[in-house]
């Protein structure tokens, strides 16, 4: 898992069948103490209804995104599965 801040949004006029309706989010990984950026901003599937400026949890976890988007093959490589308080 990572800490990462929301940086904005992306829209796509074409997706892959198994992320039609979804939101994505572009997510900048923050390191430990939550305000030092780590790395180059990632493409996130939001399942938890995110905004922008949000600190958020990201996995990379196949399974959780095929369960979270009800398909056996996905390209969603990044999900948002929960926000900071």
């Amino acid at each position: 898992m990572l800490l990462g801040k929301v940086i904005g949004r992306a829209v796509a006029t074409v997706k892959h069948p198994s992320m039609e309706g979804c939101k994505l989010l572009i997510v900048q990984p923050r390191m430990t103490d939550g305000v030092t950026p780590d790395g180059e901003p990632l493409l996130a599937v939001d399942g938890v209804g995110a905004g922008r400026g949000e600190l958020v949890l990201l996995t990379s976890d196949g399974r959780a995104a095929r369960e979270m988007l009800g398909a056996e093959a996905t390209p969603v490589r990044w999900t948002i599965i929960g926000i900071r308080d």
